[in-house]
Protein backbone atom coordinates (compact mmCIF):
# COMPACT_ATOMS: atom_id res chain seq x y z
CA UNK A 1 0.00 0.00 0.00
CA UNK A 2 1.43 3.39 -0.86
CA UNK A 3 0.87 6.58 0.51
CA UNK A 4 -0.13 9.72 -0.78
CA UNK A 5 2.39 12.90 -0.81
CA UNK A 6 -0.89 14.62 0.85
CA UNK A 7 -1.28 11.78 3.48
CA UNK A 8 2.18 11.68 4.58
CA UNK A 9 2.46 15.79 4.75
CA UNK A 10 -0.28 14.86 7.33
CA UNK A 11 1.63 12.49 9.05
CA UNK A 12 4.66 14.29 9.25
CA UNK A 13 2.62 17.41 10.95
CA UNK A 14 0.54 15.55 13.32
CA UNK A 15 4.08 13.57 14.66
CA UNK A 16 6.38 16.56 14.60
CA UNK A 17 3.63 19.57 15.04
CA UNK A 18 5.27 21.32 12.31
CA UNK A 19 4.58 22.70 8.91
CA UNK A 20 6.77 20.59 6.44
CA UNK A 21 7.52 23.34 4.12
CA UNK A 22 8.25 25.54 7.11
CA UNK A 23 11.67 27.22 7.83
CA UNK A 24 12.94 27.81 10.81
CA UNK A 25 13.68 31.62 11.25
CA UNK A 26 16.09 33.09 13.50
CA UNK A 27 13.19 33.74 16.09
CA UNK A 28 12.48 29.83 16.00
CA UNK A 29 9.49 30.73 14.45
CA UNK A 30 8.22 28.80 11.16
CA UNK A 31 8.01 30.36 7.40
CA UNK A 32 4.08 29.19 6.68
CA UNK A 33 3.11 28.35 3.09
CA UNK A 34 1.14 31.79 3.45
CA UNK A 35 4.28 33.90 3.22
CA UNK A 36 5.50 31.61 0.30
CA UNK A 37 2.60 32.53 -1.22
CA UNK A 38 2.95 36.30 -0.34
CA UNK A 39 6.79 36.19 -1.72
CA UNK A 40 5.57 34.48 -4.80
CA UNK A 41 2.73 37.17 -5.77
CA UNK A 42 5.91 40.06 -5.11
CA UNK A 43 7.90 38.14 -7.41
CA UNK A 44 5.07 38.01 -10.03
CA UNK A 45 4.20 42.08 -9.58
CA UNK A 46 7.89 42.54 -9.53
CA UNK A 47 8.46 40.53 -13.12
CA UNK A 48 5.80 41.93 -14.57
CA UNK A 49 5.81 45.74 -13.64
CA UNK A 50 9.65 45.77 -13.75
CA UNK A 51 9.59 45.64 -17.85
CA UNK A 52 6.88 47.57 -18.41
CA UNK A 53 6.63 50.97 -18.06
CA UNK A 54 3.56 51.13 -15.62
CA UNK A 55 6.46 51.54 -12.24
CA UNK A 56 7.14 48.55 -10.46
CA UNK A 57 7.26 51.07 -7.07
CA UNK A 58 3.58 51.94 -7.54
CA UNK A 59 2.76 48.51 -7.88
CA UNK A 60 4.25 47.66 -4.93
CA UNK A 61 3.20 50.09 -2.93
CA UNK A 62 0.01 48.84 -2.94
CA UNK A 63 0.34 45.02 -2.92
CA UNK A 64 2.38 46.07 0.79
CA UNK A 65 -0.62 47.57 1.81
CA UNK A 66 -2.90 44.35 1.76
CA UNK A 67 0.17 42.04 2.05
CA UNK A 68 2.59 42.26 4.50
CA UNK A 69 5.82 39.84 4.81
CA UNK A 70 7.04 38.62 8.63
CA UNK A 71 10.25 40.36 8.10
CA UNK A 72 11.80 42.99 9.27
CA UNK A 73 11.82 46.43 7.44
CA UNK A 74 15.49 46.81 6.58
CA UNK A 75 15.12 43.11 5.34
CA UNK A 76 12.09 43.90 3.13
CA UNK A 77 13.49 47.05 1.66
CA UNK A 78 16.58 44.83 0.68
CA UNK A 79 14.25 41.78 -0.93
CA UNK A 80 12.10 44.57 -3.21
CA UNK A 81 15.19 45.40 -4.46
CA UNK A 82 17.43 42.33 -4.68
CA UNK A 83 14.73 40.06 -6.55
CA UNK A 84 15.08 43.02 -9.42
CA UNK A 85 18.31 40.68 -10.32
CA UNK A 86 16.14 37.75 -10.84
CA UNK A 87 14.06 39.76 -13.48
CA UNK A 88 17.52 41.09 -14.95
CA UNK A 89 18.79 37.76 -15.38
CA UNK A 90 16.16 37.16 -17.74
CA UNK A 91 17.12 40.14 -20.00
CA UNK A 92 20.61 37.94 -20.26
CA UNK A 93 19.00 34.81 -21.26
CA UNK A 94 16.87 36.44 -23.08
CA UNK A 95 19.29 38.25 -25.34
CA UNK A 96 22.61 36.26 -24.28
CA UNK A 97 23.43 36.34 -27.85
CA UNK A 98 23.56 40.02 -28.68
CA UNK A 99 25.04 40.90 -25.41
CA UNK A 100 27.75 38.02 -24.80
CA UNK A 101 30.62 40.24 -26.44
CA UNK A 102 33.65 36.96 -26.89
CA UNK A 103 33.39 34.54 -29.18
CA UNK A 104 36.16 32.06 -30.43
CA UNK A 105 37.25 31.74 -34.27
CA UNK A 106 39.98 31.52 -36.69
CA UNK A 107 42.06 34.35 -38.27
CA UNK A 108 41.91 34.65 -41.73
CA UNK A 109 45.61 34.57 -43.28
CA UNK A 110 45.37 38.25 -44.29
CA UNK A 111 44.62 38.96 -40.92
CA UNK A 112 47.70 37.59 -39.33
CA UNK A 113 49.91 38.74 -41.95
CA UNK A 114 48.76 42.53 -41.17
CA UNK A 115 49.17 41.83 -37.56
CA UNK A 116 52.85 40.29 -37.85
CA UNK A 117 53.56 43.66 -39.33
CA UNK A 118 52.81 45.13 -35.95
CA UNK A 119 54.95 45.80 -33.21
CA UNK A 120 54.87 42.84 -30.69
CA UNK A 121 53.33 44.57 -28.08
CA UNK A 122 50.41 45.40 -30.13
CA UNK A 123 50.72 41.98 -31.75
CA UNK A 124 49.17 40.05 -28.91
CA UNK A 125 46.39 42.83 -28.22
CA UNK A 126 45.42 42.64 -31.37
CA UNK A 127 45.46 38.86 -31.98
CA UNK A 128 43.14 38.75 -28.74
CA UNK A 129 40.77 40.92 -29.59
CA UNK A 130 40.20 39.66 -33.16
CA UNK A 131 40.43 36.03 -32.21
CA UNK A 132 37.79 36.20 -29.01
CA UNK A 133 36.20 39.77 -28.94
CA UNK A 134 32.70 40.63 -31.22
CA UNK A 135 33.56 44.34 -31.55
CA UNK A 136 29.84 45.34 -32.19
CA UNK A 137 28.87 43.83 -29.43
CA UNK A 138 31.98 45.55 -27.15
CA UNK A 139 30.80 49.09 -28.51
CA UNK A 140 26.90 47.99 -27.47
CA UNK A 141 28.55 47.85 -24.30
CA UNK A 142 30.51 50.88 -24.31
CA UNK A 143 26.63 52.42 -25.47
CA UNK A 144 25.68 51.36 -22.25
CA UNK A 145 28.30 51.88 -19.73
CA UNK A 146 28.09 55.65 -21.40
CA UNK A 147 24.55 55.81 -20.83
CA UNK A 148 24.79 54.92 -17.33
CA UNK A 149 27.36 58.21 -16.36
CA UNK A 150 24.28 60.35 -15.73
CA UNK A 151 22.46 57.96 -13.07
CA UNK A 152 25.57 57.44 -11.54
CA UNK A 153 26.69 60.72 -11.53
CA UNK A 154 23.67 62.50 -10.65
CA UNK A 155 21.14 60.05 -8.90
CA UNK A 156 23.22 58.12 -6.96
CA UNK A 157 24.56 60.27 -4.33
CA UNK A 158 21.38 61.57 -3.72
CA UNK A 159 19.46 57.93 -3.73
CA UNK A 160 19.05 57.59 0.05
CA UNK A 161 17.59 61.26 0.52
CA UNK A 162 14.58 60.84 -2.63
CA UNK A 163 14.11 57.53 -1.02
CA UNK A 164 13.58 59.45 2.26
CA UNK A 165 11.56 62.62 1.03
CA UNK A 166 9.79 61.12 -2.08
CA UNK A 167 9.12 57.87 -1.28
CA UNK A 168 5.34 58.30 -0.45
CA UNK A 169 2.09 58.02 -1.68
CA UNK A 170 1.29 61.37 -2.80
CA UNK A 171 4.47 61.16 -5.26
CA UNK A 172 4.18 57.91 -6.49
CA UNK A 173 0.28 58.67 -7.88
CA UNK A 174 1.81 62.33 -9.25
CA UNK A 175 4.39 60.73 -10.80
CA UNK A 176 1.97 57.41 -12.59
CA UNK A 177 -0.56 60.34 -13.49
CA UNK A 178 2.10 62.76 -14.85
CA UNK A 179 4.10 60.11 -16.96
CA UNK A 180 0.73 58.19 -18.46
CA UNK A 181 -0.30 61.72 -19.63
CA UNK A 182 3.03 62.33 -21.34
CA UNK A 183 2.86 58.60 -23.04
CA UNK A 184 -0.13 59.31 -24.35
CA UNK A 185 1.11 63.31 -25.72
CA UNK A 186 4.69 61.59 -26.97
CA UNK A 187 3.01 58.96 -28.94
CA UNK A 188 0.45 61.44 -30.59
CA UNK A 189 3.37 63.59 -31.40
CA UNK A 190 5.48 60.40 -32.33
CA UNK A 191 2.91 59.66 -34.95
CA UNK A 192 3.84 62.40 -37.36
CA UNK A 193 7.60 61.30 -37.23
CA UNK A 194 9.54 59.04 -38.65
CA UNK A 195 12.30 57.00 -36.54
CA UNK A 196 16.22 57.66 -37.17
CA UNK A 197 17.22 55.30 -35.34
CA UNK A 198 15.71 51.50 -36.13
CA UNK A 199 18.50 49.08 -35.12
CA UNK A 200 20.77 48.67 -32.08
CA UNK A 201 23.96 49.44 -34.00
CA UNK A 202 22.00 52.99 -35.43
CA UNK A 203 22.32 53.97 -31.71
CA UNK A 204 25.02 56.25 -31.56
CA UNK A 205 26.88 57.48 -28.20
CA UNK A 206 25.09 60.57 -28.02
CA UNK A 207 21.46 59.22 -28.46
CA UNK A 208 22.59 56.46 -25.50
CA UNK A 209 24.21 59.17 -23.22
CA UNK A 210 20.63 61.27 -23.57
CA UNK A 211 18.66 58.16 -22.96
CA UNK A 212 20.88 57.83 -20.05
CA UNK A 213 19.82 61.27 -18.73
CA UNK A 214 16.30 60.32 -19.03
CA UNK A 215 16.74 57.46 -16.88
CA UNK A 216 17.91 59.73 -13.76
CA UNK A 217 13.95 61.25 -13.62
CA UNK A 218 13.75 57.35 -12.62
CA UNK A 219 15.03 57.98 -9.01
CA UNK A 220 11.56 59.82 -8.47
CA UNK A 221 8.87 56.96 -6.89
CA UNK A 222 6.15 56.15 -9.11
CA UNK A 223 8.24 57.04 -12.39
CA UNK A 224 9.22 54.05 -13.98
CA UNK A 225 12.60 52.97 -15.23
CA UNK A 226 11.45 51.49 -18.22
CA UNK A 227 8.87 54.54 -18.96
CA UNK A 228 11.53 57.17 -18.62
CA UNK A 229 13.86 55.25 -20.78
CA UNK A 230 11.38 54.19 -23.23
CA UNK A 231 9.87 57.85 -23.41
CA UNK A 232 13.66 59.58 -23.32
CA UNK A 233 14.66 56.89 -26.51
CA UNK A 234 11.42 58.00 -28.41
CA UNK A 235 12.02 61.13 -28.25
CA UNK A 236 14.93 61.52 -29.34
CA UNK A 237 14.23 59.19 -32.58
CA UNK A 238 14.46 55.75 -31.93
CA UNK A 239 12.22 53.05 -32.84
CA UNK A 240 9.91 51.73 -30.11
CA UNK A 241 11.78 48.21 -30.56
CA UNK A 242 15.13 49.69 -30.06
CA UNK A 243 14.13 52.15 -26.88
CA UNK A 244 12.47 48.58 -25.29
CA UNK A 245 15.28 47.08 -25.67
CA UNK A 246 18.38 49.22 -24.68
CA UNK A 247 16.42 50.14 -21.72
CA UNK A 248 16.20 46.22 -21.18
CA UNK A 249 20.12 46.30 -21.28
CA UNK A 250 20.50 49.27 -19.28
CA UNK A 251 18.89 47.83 -16.70
CA UNK A 252 21.73 45.33 -16.28
CA UNK A 253 24.40 47.60 -14.26
CA UNK A 254 21.79 49.73 -12.88
CA UNK A 255 19.79 46.92 -11.40
CA UNK A 256 23.07 44.55 -10.27
CA UNK A 257 24.78 47.97 -9.00
CA UNK A 258 21.58 48.85 -7.19
CA UNK A 259 21.52 45.50 -5.72
CA UNK A 260 25.14 45.09 -4.45
CA UNK A 261 24.57 48.60 -2.90
CA UNK A 262 21.90 47.59 -1.00
CA UNK A 263 23.49 44.19 0.37
CA UNK A 264 26.42 45.91 1.26
CA UNK A 265 24.70 47.91 3.42
CA UNK A 266 22.67 45.28 4.93
CA UNK A 267 25.29 42.89 5.90
CA UNK A 268 25.43 39.16 4.61
CA UNK A 269 24.14 38.00 7.82
CA UNK A 270 21.03 36.52 6.43
CA UNK A 271 18.77 33.68 8.07
CA UNK A 272 18.00 31.14 6.35
CA UNK A 273 14.08 32.01 6.23
CA UNK A 274 15.73 35.27 4.32
CA UNK A 275 18.01 33.47 1.92
CA UNK A 276 14.96 31.17 1.33
CA UNK A 277 12.55 34.70 0.36
CA UNK A 278 15.41 36.02 -1.83
CA UNK A 279 15.61 33.07 -3.74
CA UNK A 280 12.33 32.22 -4.31
CA UNK A 281 11.29 35.87 -5.10
CA UNK A 282 14.39 36.12 -7.28
CA UNK A 283 13.04 32.77 -9.04
CA UNK A 284 9.51 34.01 -9.89
CA UNK A 285 10.38 36.97 -10.81
CA UNK A 286 13.09 35.79 -13.59
CA UNK A 287 9.84 33.70 -14.76
CA UNK A 288 7.38 35.95 -15.01
CA UNK A 289 10.13 38.97 -16.30
CA UNK A 290 10.65 35.96 -19.22
CA UNK A 291 6.83 36.19 -20.03
CA UNK A 292 6.75 39.82 -19.86
CA UNK A 293 9.48 40.96 -21.99
CA UNK A 294 8.12 38.68 -25.15
CA UNK A 295 4.86 40.07 -24.28
CA UNK A 296 6.42 43.51 -24.40
CA UNK A 297 8.36 43.06 -27.20
CA UNK A 298 5.56 41.42 -29.30
CA UNK A 299 2.69 43.94 -28.01
CA UNK A 300 4.90 46.95 -29.77
CA UNK A 301 5.57 45.81 -33.01
CA UNK A 302 1.71 46.18 -33.80
CA UNK A 303 0.63 48.62 -31.04
CA UNK A 304 1.57 52.47 -29.20
CA UNK A 305 2.17 52.79 -25.29
CA UNK A 306 -0.68 54.60 -25.28
CA UNK A 307 -2.74 51.48 -23.52
CA UNK A 308 -0.02 51.86 -20.52
CA UNK A 309 -0.70 55.35 -20.37
CA UNK A 310 -3.76 55.55 -19.95
CA UNK A 311 -3.01 52.41 -17.78
CA UNK A 312 -0.64 54.74 -15.47
CA UNK A 313 -3.37 57.23 -15.24
CA UNK A 314 -5.90 55.28 -13.91
CA UNK A 315 -3.86 53.48 -11.38
CA UNK A 316 -2.03 56.89 -10.21
CA UNK A 317 -5.92 57.88 -9.39
CA UNK A 318 -6.63 54.86 -7.49
CA UNK A 319 -3.81 54.85 -5.35
CA UNK A 320 -4.42 58.69 -4.72
CA UNK A 321 -8.40 57.59 -3.79
CA UNK A 322 -7.40 55.07 -1.85
CA UNK A 323 -4.76 56.05 0.81
CA UNK A 324 -6.50 59.71 0.73
CA UNK A 325 -9.89 57.73 1.78
CA UNK A 326 -7.80 55.59 4.63
CA UNK A 327 -6.24 59.17 6.27
CA UNK A 328 -9.61 60.71 6.14
CA UNK A 329 -11.37 57.26 7.76
CA UNK A 330 -8.58 57.00 9.43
Amino acid sequence: MFLSPSSLLFIYKFIYNKDPWGIVSEKGEQMSIVEYLKVILLGIVEGITEWLPISSTGHMILVDEFIHLDVSKEFMDLFLVVIQLGAILAVVVLYWNKLWPFYIRKLSRRTELAIKRKPKWAQIVLTFVERFCDKDKWILWFKIIVACIPTIVIALPFNDFIEEKFMNYVVVAIALIVYGILFIVIENYNKKRTATCTSLEDLSFKTAFLIGCFQVLSVIPGTSRSGSTIIGGILVGTSRTVAAEFTFFLGIPVMFGASLLKIVKFGLSFTGTEVVILLLGMVVAFVVSILAIKFLMGYIKKHDFKAFGWYRIILGILVLGYFIGKNLLA
